[in-house]
């Protein structure tokens, strides 16, 4: 059985919103959510917000529809920058690591050209929701994503302000396709995707990753990996 994941609900400081949200989530069969703290360096006065305890908030989690156990939640941080490059070198910067994943909202174009090398974007879809032309834009946009990197690196999540805006995994799934996805890769992007972008996140908080790399006589300096997202996830 397919373990489906929303990686973007944004946090509120309205408790009840934010119970709603999580309780519609796990009622409509997501196994895990990321409640989503927004951060701009360049604002003035502007601190890293710290991840609140959300049973502390809303009381006892909810249990997933057909399953047994709660709705697993996780703790997200997007920061909202136009060079990624400064964000990047500061990942395990110790203000982040209450967070489960990071990710990077780029108010610039400079990283689509490495769809390539890793990079993991992000598709939400509660803006088509809500009027006509958001939702050309939505369309349009993700048409032209998934064009650029061949349905590869990339995750779909809500981006819900209200429980109304969450859709069923099966409609999201439906939604890839409309975005020029196959079944099969919008499925993933849904279930398989979102948890390759945890086991990734665990891996820089833990430090428990290894690379073992071996050099051949001849070979030229080793390259540089990048991991990344739209927002893009690290």
């Amino acid at each position: 059985m397919s373990v489906f994941m929303d990686l973007n609900v944004p946090f509120t400081d309205n408790h009840e919103l934010l119970q709603q949200l999580i309780q519609t989530a796990a009622h409509l069969g997501y196994s895990t959510v990321a409640i989503n703290y927004m951060f701009e360096p360049s604002a003035k006065n502007k601190q890293v917000p710290v991840p609140a305890d959300i049973s502390q908030l809303i009381g006892p989690l909810p249990l997933v529809q057909g399953r047994s156990r709660p709705i697993r939640v996780l703790h997200r941080l997007t920061v909202v920058v136009s060079d990624p490059a400064h964000f990047v070198t500061r990942a395990n910067a110790e203000e982040y690591r209450p967070f489960n994943l990071l990710a990077v909202q780029l108010t610039s174009e400079k990283l689509f050209h490495a769809a390539d090398r890793g990079v993991v974007f992000e598709v939400s879809y509660a803006a088509a929701l809500r009027d006509s032309t958001r939702r050309r834009y939505t369309i349009t946009n993700a048409l032209s994503l998934m064009e650029s990197c061949r349905g590869r690196g990339v995750i779909l999540c809500s981006a819900a302000e209200q429980a109304l805006e969450l859709r069923g995994p099966y409609d999201v799934i439906t939604l890839g396709v409309l975005f020029g996805l196959c079944d099969a890769d919008s499925k993933d992007c849904v279930s398989s995707s979102c948890r390759s972008v945890l086991l990734h996140a665990e891996t820089r908080r833990t430090a428990n990753g290894i690379v073992s790399t071996r050099r051949r006589e001849g070979a030229g300096p080793l390259g540089e990996a990048v991991s990344a997202k739209r927002a893009k996830v690290i």
